[in-house]
């Protein structure tokens, strides 16, 4: 491993994206047609993370149908954040989806659409915490992909799978001390490989990588916020995440579709206008009422609670027998089979602190897409995390090659010194394990000023255990690189579980279970 390195060497880039979900292919293909020479590096394979999580048909995303409507939908993200989005964020967000959902099409995306023009004003088709229809359009893996491969290969951008990020490199740039590149991890040849660029685009992905059960693939590692922490970057609305029921039984990780509680058989049965209310989103949300049949599924804990549907003989809507069709045809669950719904963490509602071009603050440093916070708040319309990636990706990848530009060239920087120890592969996995234990137990639904406590007090003891179970670093790269990503998915952990405890009333996705002054509102 080298620690003097000159930032201008042969494996350099202009533009290096960390991530390659729907945000880091967007950054990559638009830093690249911005002239820049553009590197994609990912901890598994490319297309990867939240956006290509297989456990779902595809991804919805919504859009203002006109000018009107994009000023309802402001104000609609705004009020349904319970006031702690960032505004300038939001505008930027909505104005930038019509042009974005064009530029997919562009690319050769082939997009989905409502099957008619009744279907696609059917209630099914309000999106999460809505109040109205909006322009809806779907993703599907496969169109995607093949028109992001296409793009990506055509701009000669370079494909770094299996390299998962350790660390920043930092140089003087520009008079300021900032980002110029990455230490990386090839978990193939299992070494360290320093990556010099004169801008980094952070697109990784968000928080679900601490819990024990989580609506993405594992390679979502959640340790890009806590080395973004080390350089200087800001979290915000950190303490905001959704937590969606999925299935348990008879398979695991599956979203289980919202719009179906209208025909969902429990015990005990929650009266009927509860479940055609919690039928209107995804993601637990503490505003509403209905917030009362996720409590319940929480209580059945890891087994899930179990769960039948009962469909009319007709009308069944588009939305829902999309949703049936997917689970019989893909993954062979009959439509009358009993599932077991349990919660998981899904999508982070907060994290980096960004501005309009997806700037971190820190010279030389970007981030896109869900590693990042501000433009969603408490609780998130459905449809627009995969907007925000769209959106702020293109943006950040526009700005971090017009950054690269500008910068002098030769940099000399200094890679950071790796730790002088590492930890056993047995040792990261029970040390890991852990700490998904008590983020699950402590940081899901319920949280009190106690539990929350208890977590920050076992983060901190999982971070001296770590000083036990230390092998010695010469000559062991994996030992460091797990040593790594486990510290700094415990500077994650942290700064959630003290957002958590900071925030003491319940807001949206944020449930106090302490808090007796709470309202709940239809």
């Amino acid at each position: 491993m080298r620690n003097d390195i000159d930032l201008n060497h042969a494996d350099g880039t202009d533009v290096l994206v960390i991530g390659s979900g729907i945000a880091g292919c967007c950054a990559a293909i638009e830093a690249a047609r911005a002239g820049a020479r553009v590197a994609i590096a990912c901890a598994g394979g490319l297309f990867s993370g939240s956006s290509f999580f297989p456990g779902t048909w595809g991804l919805g995303l919504i859009g203002p149908e006109d000018d009107k409507d994009a000023e309802d939908l402001v104000e609609t993200i705004c009020r349904v954040g319970g006031g702690v989005a960032d505004r300038a964020l939001v505008e930027t967000l909505v104005a930038g989806i019509r042009p974005s959902m064009a530029w997919l099409e562009e690319l050769g995306v082939a997009l989905k659409r409502p099957a008619s023009d009744t279907s696609a004003h059917e209630a099914a088709f309000i999106p999460c915490f809505d109040h109205k229809n909006r322009l809806w359009r779907g993703l599907t893996r496969e169109s995607t992909q093949r028109a992001f491969a296409r793009a990506l290969d055509g701009l000669g951008v370079q494909i770094l799978e299996r390299c998962e990020l350790m660390d920043l490199i930092e140089a003087d740039a520009c008079g300021r001390r900032g980002v110029a590149g990455a230490v990386l991890f090839d978990r193939t040849a299992k070494r360290f490989v320093t990556i010099a660029a004169h801008a980094v685009v952070l697109a990784a992905g968000g928080t679900g990588g601490l819990f024990e059960r989580s609506l993405t693939s594992r390679d979502v590692l959640s340790s890009t916020h806590g080395i973004a922490l080390a350089h200087g970057c800001s979290l915000i609305n950190i303490e905001f995440m959704q937590m969606m029921p999925g299935l348990v039984a008879p398979k695991r990780g599956i979203v289980f579709n919202e719009k179906s509680f209208r025909f969902a058989l429990m015990e005990p049965q929650p009266d009927a206008s509860l479940l055609e209310m919690r039928a209107a989103y995804g993601p637990f949300t503490c505003r509403l009422p209905s917030c009362a049949i996720d409590l319940t599924i929480d209580r059945a804990g890891a087994d899930g609670l179990a769960v039948r549907y009962r469909f009319p003989a007709e009308d069944v809507p588009e939305f829902v027998q999309v949703f049936c069709d997917w689970l019989e045809h893909e993954q062979g669950i009959a439509p009358d089979a009993e599932l077991r719904i349990a919660m998981y963490a899904h999508a982070a509602n907060g994290g980096i602190r960004i501005d309009a071009d997806g700037f971190t603050g820190v010279p030389g440093l970007f981030a896109a897409g869900e590693v990042t916070g501000g433009m969603h708040g408490a609780d998130r319309i459905g449809g627009l995390s995969s907007a925000n990636g769209l959106v702020f990706g293109r943006r950040a990848g526009r700005a971090a090659a017009a950054w690269a530009a500008r910068v002098p060239t030769p940099l000399c920087g200094q890679a950071p010194a790796m730790p002088s120890a590492g930890i056993t592969e047995k040792a990261a996995r029970d040390l890991t394990g852990r700490m998904r234990r008590t983020m699950s137990e402590h940081a899901m639904i319920n949280r009190t000023d106690a539990g929350l406590a208890r977590a920050l007090a076992d983060i901190d003891a999982i971070r001296t255990d770590m000083e036990l179970f230390a092998a010695p670093a010469e000559h062991d790269e994996p030992a460091v690189a797990l040593a790594i990503r486990l510290r700094s998915q415990l500077s994650l952990a942290r700064a959630m579980l003290e957002a958590m405890r900071a925030r003491t009333e319940s807001l949206g996705s944020h449930y106090r279970a302490d808090d007796s002054g709470q309202e709940r509102t239809e």
